[in-house]
């Protein structure tokens, strides 16, 4: 993971983050979603700041585990559709530009610490990329797991190819062409999530986990989790997903469900 110029990482306490809030407490990093009143939306400069809270914490030996969270009553509601067609609107971050693409379904795929999503609010869409790349989930009863993409002339290819690797292929594909919410429970019983806990538990559940990963050899665990990621990462998958979601974007069918979500009616499907 090597996104950015090492002085991205030299001068680390003078940025200013647009998206995240970033804190390091201990031997963790706290990454967490800043944008509630777009319900923590991915936005491409959020992607560029995940990336650099993402290799400080690869880089420097003194974090051995990082917990992802977010504020608002939505964990991640997907992609700003808007901002990646390039609304991108205003804001304030001194994350310069990386000196190569990001692509999100390859962000967490390429890090190699222990990481820990603490998810209290429901998650659509691309922010199951949060999920599935993470080493836990914590996640509070009762949340809702959605993917709508069907729903909107869209289908969800690089959150299938991350869910795949977490969960059965049946069930993957089944939630993928339905779009239907998944009951936590369920999410749990089929390997994307890790623990369900009360509300009030959420935060003791996290906070055993990183005591328990700490008693152990961080290199160790660096180095297993290196060899976790090569062994199950394929080589050019999300740009050859990447080339399919614009390409279904572009259909008849695409734009069609994308204008009827923006009108808030039925979609009116041609199958083209």
């Amino acid at each position: 993971m090597n996104y950015f110029e090492q002085n991205v990482i030299d001068a680390w306490s003078l940025h200013t983050w647009a998206f995240l809030e970033v804190k390091e407490v201990g031997n963790t990093l706290y990454i967490t979603l800043n944008r509630a009143e777009k319900k923590n939306a991915i936005h491409p400069h959020m992607v560029v700041e995940l990336a650099a809270a993402l290799q400080y914490a690869q880089q420097n030996p003194e974090v051995w585990s990082v917990v992802l969270q977010a504020k608002g009553d939505v964990f991640c509601a997907g992609a700003d559709l808007k901002a990646f067609m390039g609304m991108v609107g205003e804001f304030e971050s001194t994350i310069p530009k990386p000196s190569q693409e990001i692509l999100i379904g390859e962000l967490l795929t390429e890090f190699h610490k222990p990481l820990i999503s603490k998810v209290e609010g429901d998650v659509f869409a691309g922010g199951f990329f949060f999920l599935s790349g993470a080493t836990y989930v914590v996640a509070k009863e009762g949340i809702k797991l959605g993917l709508p993409e069907v729903k909107r002339g869209l289908f969800p290819f690089q959150v299938m190819a991350s869910l795949l690797r977490v969960m059965p292929e049946r069930k993957v594909v089944d939630w993928c062409i339905r779009g239907y919410n998944l009951p936590v429970q369920e999410a749990q019983q089929f390997g994307l999530v890790t623990h369900v806990c009360e509300a009030e538990k959420v935060d003791s559940t996290v906070q055993e986990l990183i005591s328990e990963l700490h008693e152990n050899s961080p290199s160790a665990i660096r180095f297993g989790l290196e060899a976790y990621r090569k062994i199950t990462h394929k080589a050019g998958e999300n740009a050859y997903l990447m080339q399919m979601l614009q390409k279904t974007a572009m259909s008849k069918d695409g734009q069609e469900g994308m204008l009827a979500f923006k009108e808030k009616r039925k979609a009116v499907w041609s199958g083209k």
